[in-house]
């Protein structure tokens, strides 16, 4: 069955093609629902309740030296809150179903849209990976070549000639060559991709099946990122294991309440008719996270296809890394932004949203508490880091193993293996957010004072 039109407003669901098998709304593969949800929140509010208990004497002695006030702000945003959360993700993430999905009688014809700047070098890999897919419909790849330099264009035009190329006379933005080829899309799902990324075989298969099994208003789908030059530097060695457990962890725990919170550039799906009726992507430097609350704050739901594979290249040096940080924290605010009517809903997804709120306090917690009683310990002071933290390293152990399992299974059935590199792991286990707290503070502040807006991470 070919995707429908879209001047009819709908793309194709799975009851369109199969009534019989049709889902109910919310009951998509690898769903909870209020049911899990109270579970989750049950086991993370007796969590945080052991620790504070556990915590009190303490705090009691903290409070003596700095004030009762500030030894809540600082054990709260660097141990009681982080623990509360990673106690409901760890519950919601041992609940899900295995789900199953069904395959549709006829899988639909695509749109990618490939924003590509300056990737003369790799976008070679990710239109080999697109054209070698196990996908049974037609896919209508467009390259928006944003003002390369470097002969992107050209290397595409001469290299795949089945692949449609725009070029941009100027460097104009991601949002704007995307939104570019949103103009020329002749289907009713779009799919972006990367220029620096590539995909496992079934990752487009896998994105639709995530898509047309679940609830009737899921508005977007996100696939599966991980690091794909995970062994060019220390810097993209650590990220490895970020996106293989943190990330794809917290994407599995939200897509398990609908919401998704970022469908993000390198491995998307999208209906195109609401991308349209939104206006497409916003100019910002998040243009994926507002964009995302943008269909998230209409009531929509976001999906995750953990199966459909996507790898990319991260930023290789730390300097990288912390600027890229530093912009995925502006575009949290940018959403906040664009969306404050989001944290008003009366759905499960507002309050994983709310937890963005939580953020600039543990970042600041941990950057001017944590890391200098870090300091302090080395030289025997445990005002602020001492031997109760080391209590956090057990639990800090079993939640990364819950997260290992899942994205080790996921790679088994696809055929791929996680790379062991456990110096690295080490370290993105206790050192990591040395990184990433600073660099996330450091946007907030861009932010605030409205710095320019630059990509910055290559």
């Amino acid at each position: 069955m070919p995707a429908a039109p879209l001047e009819t407003g709908h793309a194709m669901r799975i009851e369109d093609v199969d009534p019989v098998h049709s889902r109910p709304f919310g009951a998509g593969p690898g769903s909870l629902g209020i049911r899990g949800f109270g579970c989750a929140l049950v086991t993370a509010t007796a969590w945080l309740g052991v620790s504070l208990w556990l915590a009190l004497p303490w705090m009691a002695g903290l409070a003596e030296k700095i004030g009762s006030v500030p030894t809540w702000l600082i054990v709260g945003g660097i141990a009681l809150a982080p623990g509360f959360m990673n106690a409901f993700q760890t519950a919601s993430l041992l609940q899900r179903p295995s789900g199953r999905y069904r395959e549709p009688a006829a899988y639909p014809a695509l749109t990618v849209l490939i924003a590509a700047y300056n990737e003369a070098d790799q976008i070679a890999d990710a239109l080999r990976s697109l054209l070698g897919q196990k996908y049974s419909a037609p896919l209508d790849i467009v390259v928006i070549d944003d003002g390369s330099q470097d002969g992107t264009a050209t290397i595409v035009r001469e290299t795949f000639p089945e692949v449609r190329v725009i070029a941009l006379a100027c460097n104009a933005g991601k949002a704007a060559a995307l939104n570019r080829g949103l103009a020329v899309a002749h289907h009713a799902l779009v799919v972006t991709v990367d220029g620096d990324s590539w995909l496992h075989a079934d990752a487009l298969r896998y994105l639709v099946l995530e898509y047309v099994n679940g609830p009737p208003n899921t508005a977007a789908v996100a696939g599966a990122v991980f690091v794909g030059n995970g062994d060019r530097s220390w810097s993209s060695r650590v990220q490895y294991w970020d996106y293989l457990h943190g990330i794809a962890a917290t994407k599995r725990t939200q897509a398990a309440y609908g919401g998704t919170l970022v469908a993000q550039g390198a491995l998307s799906l999208y209906r195109t008719d609401l991308l349209r009726e939104i206006g497409g992507w916003p100019q910002s430097l998040g243009e994926d996270i507002v964009l995302t609350w943008a269909l998230l704050s209409r009531g929509y739901d976001v999906g995750y296809a953990e199966r459909a594979l996507c790898f990319t290249n991260v930023p290789e040096t730390f300097g990288g890394l912390l600027r890229q940080r530093a912009r995925w924290a502006r575009g949290m605010i940018e959403a906040f932004r664009h969306h404050p009517g989001i944290l008003r809903q009366r759905r499960i997804t507002t309050f994983l949203v709310g937890w963005n709120l939580l953020f600039p306090w543990q970042d600041l917690a941990f950057t001017f508490a944590f890391i200098p009683g870090l300091v302090l310990a080395l030289f025997g002071q445990y005002w602020l880091v001492g031997p109760l933290t080391l209590a956090l390293i057990p639990s800090a152990g079993f939640i990364g193993f819950v997260m290992y399992r899942m994205s080790a299974k996921v790679f088994q059935q696809a055929g791929c293996k996680v790379a062991w590199d456990p110096l690295a792991l080490v370290f993105y286990t206790l050192a990591y957010g040395l990184i990433n707290h600073p660099a996330s503070l450091r946007g907030y502040l861009a932010e605030l004072f409205g710095q320019a807006k630059t990509w910055g991470t290559k």
